[in-house]
């Protein structure tokens, strides 16, 4: 009979101000001690762990390389504490404190935006490689809310003049004529997450002159039929929710110094009728192709509370099953 070996040991802060990795009440640490199966004990500036001695190991790694963010001026918040713990399962440790090198854009308060994980950086490095990206994978992992930040980015170093940012219907057919409202009004509500993107990113006054200025513009897909896009940053969103009509349609709409994202979950196809999704189809004919990338999020780069990541993967065993 194997007995797990068990150890105990302290990590000590190098100042009381350093507390604040520990996060609200502890929240930090809970998160910890319940990923990693470990006992933590805070006690004033150190804190005991115990448990299996290479998990302790590793909590201890990630104390100090939180540490070390705080140190270099990064506000540190349960998303980091979330990453550092994936990579840290993965053997990718070493790796974490690079993800904050490079700051993407400030946000409408002043807060630097930095990806947040290594799934989140291919996926950066991709949008600014190739002309058009596929972001495909389950819902958390930042993939609109970084495409509208890339595409921000774009637009004020003048390297496009306008975004357009577009997502299939499904829920009214694509058909948007019976419901009320102007075009803007129709489709608002299938939109809301782009909204929400650039609202948090910009502040809602300056997105709302943008729009109206036509700088920014949002359209159901249906409406990019017969275009051509020169000198835009082009979001598609819901992608997974495109006929195979749809998405040929889109993607030849591509003009000069232009760029493409397009973004998908293809466990979460909506489609009337089993229609094949355009985006299924579109990585099985595309994937091997020039000046186009595929970036495949895993349910480890989810970037929201961590039962998110254990949904996703439960429903994922349960469809093999």
């Amino acid at each position: 009979m194997c007995l797990t070996k068990t150890t105990t040991k302290s990590f000590k802060l190098f100042n009381n101000d350093d507390a604040v990795i520990f996060g609200v009440n502890d929240a930090n640490l809970h998160l910890l001690a319940e990923q990693f199966d470990v006992t933590i004990h805070p006690f004033g500036d150190h804190v005991d762990i115990q448990g299996e001695s290479t998990t302790v190991n590793l909590v201890v790694d990630i104390l100090k390389h939180l540490a070390n963010l705080l140190h270099s001026g990064i506000q540190v918040g349960q998303v980091d504490v979330v990453s550092a713990a994936q990579m840290a399962r993965e053997g990718k440790l070493d790796y974490f404190e690079d993800l904050y090198n490079e700051v993407l854009i400030t946000d409408a308060k002043g807060k630097p935006i930095r990806v947040r994980n290594l799934g989140q950086r291919k996926y950066i490095q991709t949008i600014k490689h190739q002309d058009i990206t596929f972001g495909i994978g389950p819902a958390g992992t930042g993939k609109t809310y970084l495409a509208v930040v890339m595409a921000i980015a774009a637009l004020k170093k003048g390297q496009v003049q306008r975004l357009i940012l577009t997502r299939p219907a499904v829920e009214a057919g694509e058909n948007l004529g019976f419901l009320p409202g102007d075009l803007k009004e129709k489709v608002d509500p299938y939109l809301r997450p782009i909204y929400d993107a650039l609202f948090a990113i910009m502040g809602r006054d300056h997105t709302n002159r943008l729009l109206e200025r036509g700088v920014i513009e949002i359209a159901p897909l249906a409406y990019m039929r017969g275009r051509t896009l020169d000198e835009a940053f082009v979001i598609l969103d819901e992608a997974q929710n495109t006929t195979r009509e749809q998405m040929k349609m889109f993607l030849t709409r591509l003009g000069f110094n232009s760029r493409m994202i397009v973004n998908g979950d293809l466990t979460q196809i909506d489609l009337p009728n089993h229609s094949r999704s355009g985006l299924l189809q579109a990585e099985q004919i595309l994937r091997n192709l020039p000046h186009i990338g595929f970036v495949d999020f895993q349910a480890s780069d989810v970037v929201r509370h961590p039962v998110v990541a254990e949904i996703i993967n439960a429903y994922a065993q349960h469809t093999k099953e």
